[in-house]
């Protein structure tokens, strides 16, 4: 299994950016993906969640009405849509997939990408 984030960077606080992760190495299109992100000193939180054919989506209540999730299983990849970017969305991003594990319990990464919301 391979998860690769990308889309992060710099942006004033108002912008957008759109991540992108490509998955590879297992069924994608079986599978539920997430977005989450880890500020420097706190831990990684739950940002949002589609299911495996897109049809269901659901959102931390920070990013509710500003981020949209979706999928494009035909390219393998999980999108997160960020609009009206708040400094409090500084993070590193990332997804994984859900109900996929291994050595038991442990979850598949991808590196991240850093967003920044600064002016």
């Amino acid at each position: 299994v391979q998860l690769v984030e990308s889309g992060g960077g710099l942006v004033q606080p108002g912008g957008s950016l759109r991540l992108s992760c490509a998955a590879s190495g297992f069924t994608f299109s079986t599978y539920g993906m997430s977005w989450y992100r880890q500020a420097p000193g706190k831990e990684r939180e739950l940002v949002a969640v589609i299911t495996s054919a897109g049809g269901t989506t659901n959102y931390a209540d920070s990013v509710k009405g500003r981020f949209t999730i979706s999928r494009d299983n035909s390219k393998n990849t999980v999108y997160l849509q960020m609009n009206s970017l708040k400094p409090e969305d500084t993070a590193v991003y990332y997804c994984t997939v859900i109900g996929l594990y291994y050595s038991g319990t442990r979850r598949y990464w991808g590196q991240g990408t850093q967003v920044t919301v600064s002016s």
